[in-house]
């Protein structure tokens, strides 16, 4: 096993100017939660047409609701108890109060407390307010940013589809040249990220390959040696090789994301790959269940001849199991992976079955290393907490200020040349950790 760590580093969070924790509290946050305002009040008419009278009032009760949110926010008010019914509302109500016995009887505030305790709670807020109504508790109010993201990527998908057809058509043995390329476009499509451009479209416009060379330098982390070496080991150890992957955001990641599985099912890298969702919409842009059969539907519907059999060949995926779908109300709390095997052991020990899983995005990220303040240069391992399940890889492109495991003197140099390195998606880790518990 890892090493522990002497003493841990505090949580990142708003409290702290110079943490880009503090301008994701003051504004970002309340851009998006305006977006969804504006969002569910144009949204009164079709409510109307479809519910009568208490669509229309629906929608006046969830603006409210989320109007109060945002002065919340703005104001530095408490946290507040969840209230909605759903089965994860006593972890979240435990969180908040461990935060006010933690800390001398001090509630949770916006400004104060956490980051990701505070970011997630947003989110949670606002499927509070639309759980609460009476008829639209099902309306998903970032749902057109996400489809729209998808539609405008319809030239970059066609392009991976064509190029996953062409390197697999002859069945000929995988490569490693070909494996690092198909990992790489996945971690790249990390950067389609709604959340982090505050709901404002974010498409891949560009052919994915094209880019992949100049990209490279900008891997500060490459593990996909070891990756590519475990999952080889797994294939030459004959059992039936089960990947899963933690998705992250919709559109064209989500579609890179099945082009990675339909490819590592084609090269016999893997025999089924589990894909894990959000239950709920989720930081603008993540991928729920009705997003995941959308987007296949979308596919199929293509006057592309490649993208709809392709859609055809995952629907059937879906049919004989080789893709699995699952979602899990953990994914959508403040919990970082850590807490995983005590809050939600059966997903833990799920993950146990996996040869391995590959994390995708930001949040899964900060999630996997505890969203605390490390020190750049500590190594990955030591930040994971004990989480380790099975072998895993983390594929993020960098969009906050954390980053682990780079080599010394690195972060500074790239400083040099860009004070806001971190910030943009334009740098990305592919971290690999073989650790598993015994």
């Amino acid at each position: 096993m890892a090493e522990k760590v002497d003493e841990m580093p505090e949580p990142l969070s708003a409290k702290y100017v110079d943490q880009f924790a503090y301008p994701t509290v003051k504004d970002r946050l309340p851009v998006i939660l305006t977006k969804v305002i504006d969002t569910v009040y144009q949204y009164k008419n079709t409510a109307a047409e479809q519910h009568g009278e208490a669509g229309k009032e629906d929608c006046k009760f969830i603006v409210s609701k989320l109007s109060e949110l945002k002065n919340a926010i703005q104001t530095d008010k408490p946290l507040t108890v969840l209230a909605d019914g759903r089965g994860d509302v006593s972890i979240w109500n435990k969180a908040i109060q461990k935060e006010i016995d933690d800390h001398g009887n001090k509630h949770p505030s916006w400004f104060k407390s956490p980051w990701l305790l505070t970011e997630c709670y947003m989110y949670r807020k606002i499927n509070e307010s639309i759980r609460m109504s009476s008829k639209l508790q099902e309306f998903d109010p970032f749902g057109e940013q996400k489809r729209s993201a998808l539609k405008n990527s319809h030239d970059a998908c066609i392009v991976l589809a064509n190029y996953i057809h062409d390197i697999t058509k002859d069945n000929k043995d995988v490569t490693y040249e070909q494996f690092s390329k198909i990992l790489q476009i996945a971690l790249w499509g990390n950067k389609c990220d709604l959340s982090i451009s505050a709901g404002v479209e974010n498409s891949q416009n560009v052919s994915p390959l094209l880019y992949l060379n100049e990209m490279a330098s900008n891997i500060l982390v490459d593990s996909t040696q070891q990756v590519w070496q475990a999952l080889l080991e797994a294939r030459k150890n004959g059992k039936q090789t089960r990947v899963d992957i933690i998705l992250d955001n919709m559109g064209f990641e989500l579609f890179s994301d099945l082009c990675f599985a339909e490819f590592l099912l084609r090269t016999s890298l893997a025999h089924s790959i589990h894909l894990h969702y959000k239950v709920m919409p989720w930081f603008v842009s993540d991928v729920t269940r009705e997003d995941f059969l959308w987007t296949l539907q979308t596919l199929k519907d293509s006057p592309n001849e490649v993208l709809s059999k392709l859609s055809e060949t995952w629907q059937n995926r879906l049919q004989d199991e080789s893709w699995v779908i699952k979602g899990d109300d953990f994914w959508t709390t403040a919990c970082d992976f850590r807490q995983m095997k005590s809050k939600a052991p059966h997903l833990y020990d799920d993950l146990t079955s996996s040869s391995m899983c590959f994390f995708k995005g930001d949040l899964n990220y900060r999630k996997l290393v505890g969203d605390l303040n490390w020190n750049h240069t500590t190594p990955y391992e030591l930040t994971l907490g004990g989480f380790h399940p099975s072998p895993h890889c983390a594929l993020r492109t960098i969009k906050c200020d954390l980053v682990v495991g780079l080599q010394e003197g690195r972060a500074e140099e790239i400083t040099k040349l860009n004070a806001d390195w971190m910030l943009g998606g334009d740098y990305g880790v592919i971290h690999f950790c073989d650790l598993i518990e015994k």
